[in-house]
């Protein structure tokens, strides 16, 4: 969104006064707006030099030199530090946009004597390291983060500025988020796992996210003080008419690759970066076990994306959450295709429809094609004269396609909901929650859907749940803060499973655990145990998404390692790991 600029030559004289460049960056030394040490960035009186003049010239185009590029980020960093607003807005592609957030830097966020370190340029991006003091009446603390812009050739002219994001300022802002110094808003928050231990992010580390959101929900019930802090503050999430319909079109996109959709319900909590001075916080105890916490903790620092989650099926207590990305919660608000996962919702209505029975004789063929799709299983194979539950624990996506057509378009949409409490956006677990989705699809894409393709979308919270009824035949929504709490009403269900389709169901994942897919991971599990794997191919991959989800007792857990292969041996170590920590 570059703007057409005015373009200011320097003649040959007043780039004799331009800074040195030392090791591929130009020389800057300003604190809080002072004198400038070695070099001067502008030299005479700057910009209004009467040595300037004015040239109409052909748009420059073709890839930014490396002189094109520390020019253009070290004028940009000297005018922000030296405290001119305009003159750093006027050096990017938005001067409106980055002169409201540069003038909020100072005038909300309160921060003075900035310093901007540049560091080694890569390409067209330059990192920097801000440094400055935040005041707030009487008190003060230094501030230190690193950031970094990117400069491009601005429309019209094609003179390098820099593009302008609101993490430029900060790396933790996005559209429409500002960072703002003061009494924080909502008292901090001491959360307690079950056992009245407290939780910290330095101990837990994928609870950042989890102790942000208890603290904005929380805060002021549990009874705390606030203290003074500099904080992001979030935009609100509105949409007009226009933008949800544009959001619904994108959804769609993502729905037919396969990949990631967040929900537009979801909003990240605000996030505080310093504290001057503390607040006093309340307590607030989670369900979470400080056990499996830990070791949910050690299971994804082993993999590079992975998400578990833990709960307990006969009461919906969730005992463990972690994330290898702290930075977002994609255990509670990823939105991920869950594959053969999905699977176990699938068998539960067609056992309810009367269309498959565990021990009865049913087709797993090579190829089976609906809706215009060719659909196949893992490299081709077949099972003849097989039972159902040979394809089930086998992972027979035939098995599941071939029935396709005795179904209606919103089949799957109504188990989902009615008996295992997903896609209807009410869960109230104590924080943001994605609570998946099946949406009514039909022809190919309502095929796809019964293999847990098409536009299905889960969590690893979801499909903890999934296991957790599957185990017990009736749905207990998940929660981590109790509804006592808040007197805030969980979801429920509007029918439970017959009896038939949960001894069925039981039946066909336990075999799944001990004789298919999921034995290898779940070997040395004993007792009442149950499982079903999972492989989400999403377009863009080399390797499909790992999905697990399994019960031992009254413990239920799931898990996913995107871009990680098949859930058996990715997925399913990390799950079968916290089920026997729970032992």
């Amino acid at each position: 969104m570059g703007k057409r600029r005015r373009v200011t030559r320097v003649t040959e004289e007043k780039s004799r006064n331009r800074p040195a460049v030392v090791g591929g960056l130009v020389a800057v030394a300003v604190v809080g707006g002072g004198a400038f040490g070695a070099y001067s960035l502008f030299g005479g009186d700057g910009a209004e030099d009467a040595s300037a003049t004015t040239a109409v010239e052909a748009a420059k185009t073709g890839p930014l030199t490396a002189e094109e590029v520390t020019t253009a980020a070290t004028g940009f960093l000297t005018a922000w530090q030296g405290g001119s607003v305009a003159e750093a807005a006027a050096a990017t592609d938005e001067p409106t946009a980055a002169r409201s957030a540069l003038t909020g830097f100072t005038k909300d966020a309160r921060v003075t004597g900035v310093t901007l370190t540049p560091g080694t340029r890569s390409g067209d991006e330059v990192p920097f390291t801000v440094r400055g003091t935040v005041t707030y009446e009487d008190t003060s603390k230094p501030l230190t983060y690193r950031s970094s812009l990117t400069v491009v050739r601005a429309a019209g002219d094609g003179e390098p500025v820099v593009d302008w994001q609101p993490s430029v300022v900060h790396p933790d802002l996005e559209e429409g988020d500002r960072l703002v110094t003061g009494e924080a808003g909502t008292p901090p928050v001491k959360a307690l796992d079950r056992d009245g231990g407290e939780l910290t992010a330095e101990a837990y580390p994928s609870l950042a996210t989890v102790l942000d959101g208890l603290r904005e929900k929380y805060g002021e019930k549990a009874g705390g003080k606030a203290g003074v802090e500099l904080r992001v503050i979030r935009a609100e999430s509105e949409k007009s008419e226009s933008g949800a319909e544009a959001e619904a079109e994108s959804a769609e996109e993502s729905s037919r690759a396969g990949g990631t959709k967040k929900s537009t319900e979801e909003k990240a909590p605000d996030k505080t970066l310093l504290e001057l001075s503390e607040g006093t916080p309340g307590e607030l105890r989670t369900t979470l076990s400080p056990t499996l916490q830990k070791a949910a903790e050690e299971q994804v620092k082993a993999k590079e994306r992975a998400s578990l989650v833990v709960t307990r099926p006969s009461t919906g207590e969730i005992l463990a959450v972690a994330n290898s990305n702290p930075n977002f919660n994609t255990a509670f608000q990823g939105s991920l295709a869950p594959g053969s996962t999905m699977k176990v919702v699938t068998a539960a209505m067609l056992f309810d429809k009367g269309l498959a029975s565990a021990n009865k004789d049913h087709p797993c063929p090579k190829f089976s094609s609906y809706g215009g799709w060719k659909f196949q299983n893992l490299d081709k194979f077949e099972i003849k004269g097989g039972t159902f539950k040979a394809s089930f624990a086998r992972s027979c996506n035939t098995a599941f396609i071939s029935q396709a057509k005795k179904l209606d378009d919103d089949s799957l949409t109504k188990e989902a909901q009615e008996v295992f409490g997903l896609g209807l956006n009410n869960w109230a677990i104590g924080v943001s929650s994605f609570d998946g989705s099946v949406p009514v699809q039909s022809d190919a894409p309502m095929a796809a859907s019964l293999i847990g393709q098409g536009g299905v979308r889960m969590n690893p919270l979801n499909m903890a749940s999934v296991a957790a009824t599957a185990k017990t035949g009736a749905f207990k929504q998940p929660y981590l803060v109790a509804p006592s709490v808040d007197d805030r009403t969980l979801a429920t269900a509007t029918r439970t499973m017959s009896s038939a389709t949960h001894s069925q169901l039981r039946e066909v994942m336990q075999y799944t655990a001990t004789a298919g897919t999921a034995a290898e991971a779940m070997a040395g599990l004993g007792g009442d145990i149950g499982a079903k794997t999972g492989s989400a191919e999403v377009d863009g991959q080399k390797k499909p998404n790992g999905w697990f989800l399994a019960w031992k007792g009254d413990l239920a857990a799931a898990g996913v390692v995107q871009q990680g292969g098949h859930g058996g041996s990715t997925a399913g170590p990390l799950v079968a790991a916290l089920l026997r920590a729970g032992s």
